[in-house]
């Protein structure tokens, strides 16, 4: 699964990076978790310009009738993701790309768990496989609430000793194609899925300090031994 993640990167490398039409306003995060805003790449038309949103982490599928149920939806599973009610909608109309620059995850040792950074060498910034909808189903008057769910996948042969799955990051190459309102087919979206980026991450042990959503804060990348108590 993909539940916590990072974006440090200057706003102007993200404009260049994802030619954005406008450069965004972010601060630093170190812990960016579930039902917070995430920041999500946009095309409205095809190819059309691209745009940064904040949406809340956690999908809220339009026909929802709580939208308690984004907190179950974080994340989506590629294997069924063009078939589960709760996103094969999206997936066919409402994609986006999640920026990140590093996630967490944590390997079981024993009875405790092992938190560990998972990052490109270089630090540069990737984008996640995201899907997104919006809800009307609040009190009258309320706007409607955007929400987002990450793609996971099987993990790779590098990420799979710390854990069996893994967020779907797309290669930039596959980046037009994945926003391209004008791709409904089922069949080239799903290739971009079973292609995600690997071989070019790093991992590295972590302090418990990201355990809690909590702290946001550089503490949550000082590294830790692996044989350290």
């Amino acid at each position: 699964m993909c539940g916590r993640f990072t974006l440090r990167t200057p706003s102007q490398v993200l404009v260049e990076q994802f030619q954005l039409a406008s450069v965004p306003e972010l601060k630093p995060r170190y812990n960016i978790a579930p039902t917070q805003p995430v920041p999500v790449v946009r095309q409205a038309i095809p190819h059309g310009a691209r745009h940064l949103f904040l949406l809340r982490w956690g999908l809220v599928p339009s026909w929802a009738e709580d939208a308690a149920i984004g907190s179950r939806l974080i994340n989506a599973r590629a294997e069924t993701v063009a078939t589960k009610p709760s996103f094969r909608s999206a997936f066919r109309k409402r994609r986006c790309l999640v920026i990140a620059d590093g996630y967490y995850e944590w390997q079981k040792r024993g009875a405790k768990k092992q938190p560990f950074f998972i990052h490109r060498p270089d630090g540069r910034p990737f984008a996640f496989a995201g899907l997104w909808d919006s809800w009307t189903g609040g009190e009258p008057g309320d706007p409607p609430l955007e929400s987002c769910t990450i793609i996971t996948t099987a993990a790779d042969d590098f990420t799979r000793a710390i854990h069996d799955r893994m967020p779907v990051i797309l290669a930039p190459n596959d980046y037009s194609v994945w926003l391209d309102t004008a791709v409904t087919d089922v069949e080239p979206l799903q290739t971009l899925l079973e292609r995600p980026l690997s071989g070019e991450l790093a991992a590295d042990p972590i302090t418990t300090h990201v355990n809690s959503p909590r702290n946001d804060d550089p503490r949550c990348l000082e590294p830790r031994r692996i044989d350290e108590p």
